[in-house]
């Protein structure tokens, strides 16, 4: 049994397609089907049957597509242990991070690495909640973060590590009326006007919960991507906003105040597939990520 094989039903389970499953790897969908042939072949049974526009696993296939994961993990496991020998964890790891949790997490992180047989390859992407889940595909390290808990929507299956948890607190002009209050409660916040996120975007659930608990709505002049945008256009009074406390810089006319009664916290989480975690360089960077994030909490 070729465990190249296994990762192919793997990914077309995870993928859904012959085409996304090429691009993913980097091949002609014509060289996956022919990977999938042989795979029949040799295996002496039906992997995929036509579907739709497409084609699907069938039961074997989708037996071998889930024991795809317990190899994969055995063969981390083997090859954790031989670098646990060799004496330091080592190779490439590849993280995925939302942007202002890589500027908190990812300098703290280099600097721990400095000197070892770890290197780092990154990407950054800024998703709705539910999105984080499926980049864990692509990258060893996926950073992403939740409104709700330790295990952002869609997570269930992967390895979530919680990093750190970071306050998300009111940007307001410094000229504001509420300017004046040490910290602010959702009821105070009935009237003002916003620079939300786009929809499905962790931050926004806490406007929601504003809104839940004054049973007013909120007006959304703006939905913005970038923290530092917003902080810019908050100080030229476009309106409030909620901004994360560790990675928010002090900005001329823009203050920061706590809000209180409804939860405004994110946790910061490091998900990873199973198999990917089991790499002693994966567990290594999540363990120094755990630390740095230790470090922000203070």
């Amino acid at each position: 049994m070729d465990v190249r094989h296994l990762e192919l039903l793997r990914e077309l389970r995870d993928r859904g397609t012959l085409a996304a499953v090429a691009a993913a790897t980097h091949r002609t969908p014509s060289a996956v089907s022919q990977q999938l042939r042989t795979a029949e072949r040799d295996l002496g049974t039906a992997l995929v049957e036509p579907f739709s526009r497409g084609v699907r696993l069938t039961a074997a296939g989708a037996i071998l597509a889930d024991g795809a994961e317990d190899v994969g993990v055995a063969l981390a496991g083997v090859r954790a242990r031989l670098d646990a020998q060799l004496g330091e964890p080592r190779g490439t790891v590849s993280i995925g991070t939302l942007p202002s949790a890589g500027e908190a997490l990812l300098p703290g992180l280099l600097e721990r690495l400095r000197g070892s047989a770890i290197e780092l390859r990154l990407d950054d992407f800024d998703l709705a909640e539910a999105d984080y889940a499926a980049r864990s595909m692509d990258v060893d390290v996926v950073i992403a973060h939740s409104l709700a808990g330790d295990v952002p929507s869609g997570a269930e299956q992967l390895v979530s590590t919680p990093l750190v948890r970071e306050p998300i607190d009111v940007a307001l002009p410094s000229d504001h009326p509420l300017a004046s209050r040490r910290r602010l409660h959702a009821d105070d916040l009935v009237g003002t006007r916003w620079i939300g996120v786009p929809e499905g975007y962790p931050f926004d659930t806490i406007l929601l919960a504003v809104e839940n608990h004054t049973g007013e709505r909120l007006e959304r002049r703006l939905r913005l991507r970038d923290n530092h945008l917003v902080e810019a256009l908050v100080g030229a009074g476009a309106g409030l906003a909620l901004l994360p406390r560790f990675t928010t810089r002090a900005r001329a006319g823009v203050v920061l105040r706590p809000l209180d009664g409804v939860r405004a916290v994110r946790s910061i989480v490091a998900l990873s597939r199973p198999d990917r975690r089991a790499r002693l360089a994966v567990r290594t960077v999540i363990d120094h990520l755990v630390e740095v994030g230790r470090h922000l909490e203070g």
